[in-house]
């Protein structure tokens, strides 16, 4: 259903041009698990933005079925990116004056969705925690509220940059267990940034980068998180 082609990305200017992206083809099923794998510089955070629609590409196309994202314009992108793609930052992003459900109800684009916060809160032990702010909550509460506000859209695409890379390792776990969880129960696709090679063992294919192109692609088979040794 995710289709890359050729895509390329550059920045800067004249002499001081660099090539992030150097040309990188990937075809990805629904409803696999990939992690993305390298090195700090290697390209793969401007990857995920450039699947995201975040970021514009060089060069190359990126197909979800038959809409190539990189074609549309800017307001059509963010509509396409509200309505398939769900993303998890690393930082959280969440908006400091806006309480918990309320930085959920960000990500809500129909009635049905906003009368679902209740259950997700609960089903991710935040609901006495709705009416909290962000500065009230501890660093794991935050990630879980963002990973709310990503999937409360139920995207296609689960898009996540270093989504434990903030957290303590008990954290960490809780939040690969909650994504791992949602995964399975839907007909998610997700594509993970880590520098944790021990995460790796969650995907089912495991996208190595390194200088802006793939090194090499291992096909995995998932491990569920109380099997792999933290």
């Amino acid at each position: 259903m995710l289709s890359i082609k050729n895509v390329t990305k550059s920045f800067g200017i004249k002499e001081g041009r660099f090539e992030v992206i150097k040309g990188i083809d990937l075809e990805i099923k629904d409803h696999e698990f990939i992690v993305l794998l390298g090195a700090s510089g290697s390209g793969k955070t401007t990857l995920l933005n450039m699947i995201s629609g975040l970021e514009k590409t060089d060069g190359g196309e990126i197909f979800y079925d038959s809409t190539d994202i990189t074609k549309l314009s800017n307001s059509k992108s963010i509509t396409f990116r509200r309505e398939n793609i769900g993303y998890i930052f690393q930082k959280y992003h969440l908006l400091p004056n806006l309480t918990v459900r309320e930085n959920i109800e960000l990500g809500v684009s129909d009635k049905k969705q906003y009368e679902q916060i209740d259950m997700m809160l609960k089903k991710v032990d935040l609901y006495e925690h709705g009416d909290k702010l962000p500065t009230e909550l501890s660093g794991g509460q935050q990630q879980r509220t963002s990973i709310l506000r990503a999937l409360i859209k139920n995207p296609k695409v689960l898009i996540c940059d270093e989504p434990t890379g903030a957290l303590d390792q008990k954290s960490g776990i809780a939040v690969l267990e909650l994504i791992q969880k949602f995964h399975q129960e839907s007909n998610m696709t997700v594509l993970m940034v880590t520098h944790n090679d021990k995460i790796a063992n969650l995907a089912n294919r495991v996208i190595h980068l390194k200088d802006g192109l793939i090194e090499r692609i291992e096909n995995n088979i998932p491990k569920r998180l109380e099997e792999i040794e933290w």
